[in-house]
């Protein structure tokens, strides 16, 4: 039920995405649907056009790879796609449609987040799909500081985690073990370009090495969000140890649930995998029997057939948020 129209392109539009079509005024003009007059010959271009004229039209050749945002997506996103479809006119008909490996490759700066959490460098950046690689290196150095495969890669948009309205985290495996690179650029669309370049490699690499999986499979492993984030008190194995705060990410497609001293820590301090119920896997809203706090808080804790973990949320509705986000992993 969108309650605002781009007058100038014949599309209704979201209250979210109205103020973006407002600081576009050479492509888009925006009208309310309830309080703006509207003249006849304005009522008769907008029945003429619609939302699914425009889509026909400007998203005629969106690549498989490019992510196209929903509506509870970062700015960043919803704005570079609007001036993509709108302004650049990327996907129209009349384009030819990127080859991923072409378009998984890409060479720049990003800023970089360093060791200590304390400032962000500037480092350069290579994407290589056909090598199936992505590499940075520090300035002036030849030697690169880290080659990752395109087989564990993900990136997701971490603005608030990172405190920077462009902010883009990548992870990948090393050494068996999860680690986080936490980057931004200044510029919107390059940073956006760099997230559809990391899609568009690790696309062409499912394609190549699962050519027999539905493309409507593939898409949804391109990349992935955390399904849930946020700070829980955990204690250690023996569950006599004094609950201590850390920050936790929930991954569904690779059931972990990893935790780390701090949301920006490159490593995480552990990981606990996430089966099925029906391989004894449950999360519970009380305490083990021989588990004791001072006062009664919000716990939770997740059986698993080695161990118990047990964590406390910092009120009741993190905790039913937390329960609910472990059962849906539980459950898939």
């Amino acid at each position: 039920d969108p309650e605002w129209a781009s007058y100038k392109l014949g599309i209704f539009i979201c209250l979210n995405c109205s103020g973006i079509h407002r600081n576009l005024p050479e492509i888009s003009r925006v009208k309310s649907l309830r309080l703006d007059f509207w003249e006849s010959n304005l009522i008769e271009f907008m029945r003429n056009r619609g939302n699914l004229w425009a889509k026909a039209k400007y998203e005629a050749k969106v690549p498989p790879y490019y992510y196209i945002p929903k509506s509870h997506d970062c700015m960043v996103l919803r704005q570079q796609w609007i001036r993509a479809k709108y302004e650049r006119g990327e996907f129209l008909d009349i384009q030819v449609c990127q080859d991923p490996c072409s378009a998984g490759s890409r060479e720049g700066f990003l800023w970089k987040l360093g060791k200590g959490r304390r400032q962000f460098q500037k480092r350069q950046f290579l994407l290589s799909a056909r090598e199936g690689v992505m590499k940075y290196y520090r300035q002036e150095s030849k030697s690169p500081k880290a080659v990752i495969s395109v087989e564990t890669l993900n990136a997701m948009f971490q603005v608030d985690k990172i405190g920077h309205s462009h902010g883009l985290q990548i992870t990948y495996i090393t050494d068996g073990q999860t680690r986080n690179l936490f980057v931004y650029h200044e510029s919107g669309k390059e940073i956006v370009d760099w997230f559809n370049a990391i899609r568009a490699a690790r696309y062409h690499y499912l394609r190549t090495a699962f050519p027999n999986v539905p493309e409507a499979e593939i898409i949804p492993r391109i990349t992935r969000n955390f399904v849930k984030e946020g700070y829980m008190e955990k204690t250690g194995p023996k569950q006599n140890e004094a609950f201590k705060l850390r920050w936790f990410c929930l991954d569904s497609q690779e059931r972990n649930l990893t935790y780390f001293k701090n949301p920006l820590d490159a490593f995480a301090q552990g990981q606990v995998f996430i089966g099925r119920r029906d391989e004894g896997y449950e999360v519970r809203d009380d305490l083990p029997q021989k588990v004791w706090v001072k006062k009664k808080r919000p716990v939770i804790t997740l059986v698993t057939p080695v161990r118990e973990f047990v964590f406390i949320c910092e009120n009741d509705r993190k905790q039913r948020e937390w329960m609910d986000a472990l059962n849906g992993v539980i459950t898939q």
